[in-house]
């Protein structure tokens, strides 16, 4: 079969993982497929070739230009090659898209068949239904066209992740995607495929907390807002007492619960390379289709959907009336979605959610989170009492409670402090700049506490634009600053409560050469200090909204601090 492209050794795993080879007329797909559901499925919309359509490209061009570094050139090629739904190209391009994001030392040979053993007691595929994790969804295990066998392979490779990856703690999406994985590659590859998605460190793909799959459903809400504003007009309008939230907290459903088979295969041959952002602009598209819809067709008239929009809408994508290229081409022609865009709406919402404490889940009751239920662990905090000059555990406590909340599921560890590493920015760089995200801690000779949570690694410093010009600044609006000593306050990015376009100068976050440091800029520097780590100043800024760190302005500085986090 052509998806076992890894030899003797691939075959040897199928062996394992118990599943039999069926016959299959669909050379593409995987043997635990059921062929003759895919077979029947309706190839609507499909142009009628005219001879003079460029040549689909192949696996090897497209891993020639991975390793050449071009990835802008993949996606174009990925975005504008329909290549059909039983194409034997994906099960090999789906092994290269989703390993090029791999972190973790965890695609050695047999590590999956030694977690499986470790976890079942043995590699033969029980024929007793798997208790999956807590963290699916078990409304949405979405088979699509596995057989038996190849749902109780999708099973155990949940389970298998679930013990690789304790801090997934609710991920409705993971099942969906190991399902359409398996549809064109044995279960060992498509377990390295989800562990390059959950892995990412550059991109998103697979929420895996609960905050973070409201943050993205909220995101997509204010996108659609501002981008999709006729069909969002158009539903309030209809229905005068409609929570959009209600809506929106389905809207992953539309894509993965609603689309046909042949639609999701060509989305996800790009969001393996590109991540979620490409989900979000498949949903736009698909709000202003069933609006359009909505407008001229009866089936979808006001009386028919305003009781139920969202259950609507899953209905409206199973019989979407546009083919798979034509989705994505509407999809990739949205402009003003930038990824620093999306990236920056999510930060907010992530933020706002945060400095509200409560995730509201639509009827659900409400659920406290804080920072603060995910304290440092007691070693780590004795670790910080022995080792730290700048922080109490009263202190320590109070930033915890300042962090994203995904970072509080990390234990704090000292990175670097000038009174065992000596006063180099050298030494600092060297300890630091790979760390993300980092918090800096000043304490100064007239014992003022202050610093910043660093959202961004500072090894940014040295990227270079398209031009080959190092950028000055870089960073997120996770950035924030915060005074401890005597007064104790936080300052955010100014970006996060306020819609408004504010300009460069309030997104300038850190910067760095081989003889500063800075955080904050625009009118000012809220942090500046020189390169033997001794002198700084602290002026208010416009990134920060903030006022003098200290009273005086420049300060000496006797201890600085930095902190990273084990296991991001």
């Amino acid at each position: 079969m052509p998806y076992h492209h890894r030899g003797d050794a691939s075959a040897q795993a199928d062996k394992l993982s118990g599943i039999v080879e069926e016959s299959d007329l669909y050379e593409g797909f995987a043997p635990h497929v059921e062929t003759s559901e895919i077979k029947s499925l309706d190839i609507y919309n499909v142009p009628k070739q005219t001879g003079k359509e460029p040549a689909l490209r192949s696996f090897t061009e497209i891993q020639q230009q991975l390793q050449q570094g071009k990835k802008r050139e993949v996606k174009n090629i990925l975005r504008e090659n329909s290549w059909p739904i039983n194409s034997p190209i994906r099960s090999q391009l789906w092994p290269l898209l989703c390993g090029q994001h791999l972190t973790k030392q965890n695609t050695l040979d047999g590590f999956y068949w030694e977690m499986v053993h470790q976890v079942f007691g043995t590699t033969e595929l029980s024929e007793k239904p798997i208790m999956l994790p807590a963290f699916v969804d078990a409304t949405h295990c979405l088979p699509y066209h596995l057989t038996s066998t190849g749902r109780a392979v999708a099973d155990r490779i949940v389970n298998v992740l679930g013990y690789d990856c304790p801090d997934i703690t609710y991920s409705p999406v993971l099942y969906p995607i190991t399902s359409i994985l398996l549809h064109f590659m044995s279960e060992e590859e498509a377990y390295i495929c989800l562990a390059g998605l959950v892995g990412s460190k550059e991109k998103v793909f697979i929420n895996q907390t609960k905050l973070l799959h409201e943050v993205t459903w909220k995101t997509v809400m204010q996108i659609a807002k501002k981008h999709t504003k006729s069909a969002i007009s158009y539903f309030q309008r209809i229905c005068p007492g409609l929570k959009l939230e209600r809506v929106f907290m389905d809207w992953c459903w539309w894509i993965l619960a609603g689309l046909p088979f042949q639609h999701l295969v060509r989305i996800m041959d790009c969001y393996f390379h590109e991540g979620i952002k490409v989900l979000y602009r498949v949903a736009l598209v698909i709000l202003n289709l069933f609006h359009k819809e909505c407008q001229s067709n009866n089936e979808w008239s006001p009386d028919n959907i305003k009781n139920d929009i969202g259950n609507a809408m899953i209905k409206f994508c199973k019989k979407i009336p546009v083919s798979p290229a034509k989705l994505l081409h509407a999809a990739f022609s949205i402009r003003g979605l930038s990824s620093q865009y999306i990236s920056r709406i999510f930060v907010k919402t992530e933020m706002l959610l945060k400095s509200r404490s409560v995730l509201n889940s639509g009827s659900k009751q409400l659920i406290k989170s804080r920072s603060s239920d995910n304290l440092p662990t007691s070693q780590s905090q004795v670790n910080i009492q022995m080792m730290s000059h700048t922080l109490t555990i009263r202190e320590l406590f109070t930033l915890w409670s300042w962090l994203p909340v995904r970072i509080t599921m990390y234990q704090p560890v000292l990175l670097y402090t000038t009174e065992e590493h000596g006063c180099s920015l050298t030494t600092f760089y060297v300890r630091v700049e790979q760390h993300e995200p980092t918090l800096l801690m000043i304490k100064t000779c007239n014992n003022e506490v202050f610093g910043a949570y660093c959202s961004s690694r500072w090894f940014e410093r040295n990227v270079k634009d398209d031009r080959g010009q190092r950028q000055a600044y870089f960073g997120t609006g996770e950035t924030f600053l915060f005074s401890l000593y005597p007064e104790r306050a936080k300052y955010p990015w100014v970006g996060i409560e306020n819609d408004k376009d504010l300009g460069h100068s309030s997104e300038l976050f850190m910067a760095a050469d081989s003889k500063m440091i800075t955080i904050g800029g625009g009118e000012g520097q809220a942090i500046w200090m020189d390169e033997n780590i001794r002198f700084g100043k602290t002026d208010s800024c416009k990134t920060f909204n903030n006022p003098p760190l200290c009273p005086s302005g420049d300060f000496e500085i006797r201890v600085l601090e930095v902190y990273g986090f084990v296991g991001i």
